[in-house]
């Protein structure tokens, strides 16, 4: 495994590392497989890196804006349309999964339950997962799912690493304390990576180093 931006002992190479994760996502990324339950699951063949968030938090618009293929994930309209797991190759280097949504007010109670029993079915069961990056939308307070989520990852002894998104929408003293309480509850998570990032898919921000944190954990090149 190579090392993360919180090993980095200077500038230099810190920005080594992101150049890393920009080789990585140089390479073509492409949707191979989906599932719905757990028995048709994918090999364990590469590490893997899942999204996962409360519906409506950006997460296709993210996947697409760090893979650089626009088109990649699918943006619905809809929050909470996507009910399935989505697999992607990126490169023969590391797998990326696209996790069904959480905590959408309209979705049926079964319907909600299912994604989570496939979800903690998933997080606890699948050795090459290396981490879940928990996506948290710096525009309003944390949710009732998104905490609910970070138990749910702690329980399975995931690996997850908060990343807030939709920056650019945010004003600056808000977003601020939106920094903070994610400092905060890494603090609270025995399984939570201590480094938080913060994103945009407009502007591209915080885009660099989350790349570098997946090519940590990336087959190396």
């Amino acid at each position: 495994m190579n090392r993360g931006l919180l090993d980095a002992r200077d500038a230099e190479e810190r920005e080594a590392l992101i150049e890393q994760g920009r080789l990585l996502f140089c390479q073509p990324c492409n949707f191979f497989f989906a599932a719905q339950r757990l028995d048709q699951l994918p090999p364990t063949n590469h590490p893997e890196v899942a999204f996962c968030g409360r519906s409506n938090v950006g997460k296709s618009s993210l996947i697409n804006a760090v893979t650089g293929h626009h088109g990649l994930a699918r943006v619905s309209n809809t929050p909470g349309r996507t009910k399935q797991l989505n697999f992607f190759d990126l490169g023969g280097r590391l797998t990326l999964v696209d996790m069904p949504g959480y905590g959408y007010a309209q979705a049926s109670k079964s319907v909600k339950e299912d994604w989570q029993g496939l979800m903690f079915d998933f997080l606890r069961g699948r050795p090459t997962l290396r981490r879940v990056i928990l996506l948290l939308d710096a525009r309003i307070e944390t949710k009732a799912g998104d905490r609910a989520a970070m138990k749910l990852l702690t329980e399975a002894a995931v690996i997850f690493q908060i990343v807030l998104t939709k920056a650019d929408d945010t004003k600056a003293a808000w977003l601020r304390q939106r920094q903070d309480e994610a400092a905060e509850l890494v603090k609270q998570h025995t399984s939570a990576h201590p480094l938080v990032i913060t994103t945009s898919s407009e502007t591209g921000l915080g885009l660099p180093e989350l790349r570098a944190e997946m090519a940590a954990l990336a087959i190396p090149g």
